[in-house]
């Protein structure tokens, strides 16, 4: 099964699926990316450190995206971030939420793609940095698809800017959903 830490629908550990069967074929209900050293190309620098801090992280050949990407949040305590990055990816696998199913439609990517648009956030769930991103991918004819990010690997690169706020935010498990959301308020 692949995992990954997608903030709106991470399950950290300890905190049990809200629908436990399992999803039909050809859909995926993330949870939490426990795999370490799954991104040994990354490169990171600290680029200001001024109301918060911001960072450049550069993923090489090979990189899986989402682990190094959490690895990374853990290491730095983030709490409350932002990002974007641009680059092109190897294969990844995006989903779809369907609120009917309450799982993601799994979106593969087996070929090589340009990165068009890479964002996403990190939150605190249960105290743990989540990272939640959604891809939007180019094919050599220009057509697209995007979604969820629920793992993509880096070919070549994918670069991308990060900024976390001195201020943390916290992602409650909507009941309905099983989706983690953030509530502002706590």
């Amino acid at each position: 099964m692949i995992s990954s830490l997608a903030g709106c629908s991470a399950l950290i550990a300890g905190v049990s699926l809200p629908f436990p069967e399992e999803p039909p074929p050809g859909y995926i209900r993330p949870g939490p990316i426990s795999a370490r050293g799954k991104a040994p190309g990354l490169k990171t620098r600290l680029l200001s450190h001024q109301d918060g801090r911001s960072y450049a992280l550069i993923f090489g050949k090979n990189d899986e995206v989402m682990a190094g990407l959490t690895e990374f949040a853990d290491a730095n305590q983030l709490a409350a971030s932002h990002f974007t990055a641009i680059g092109a990816f190897q294969h990844a696998l995006l989903g779809w939420f369907d609120s009917e199913k309450n799982a993601f439609r799994e979106i593969q990517i087996n070929d090589q793609v340009e990165v068009a648009s890479f964002s996403g956030d990190i939150g605190l769930i249960n105290g743990k940095p989540s990272v939640h991103a959604h891809a939007v991918v180019a094919f050599p004819d220009g057509s697209t698809k995007g979604g969820h990010v629920i793992s993509a690997t880096a070919w070549p690169t994918l670069e991308l800017f990060l900024t976390d706020e001195p201020t943390s935010l916290v992602k409650d498990e909507d009941p309905e959903t099983g989706l983690y959301l953030f509530d502002p308020k706590a």
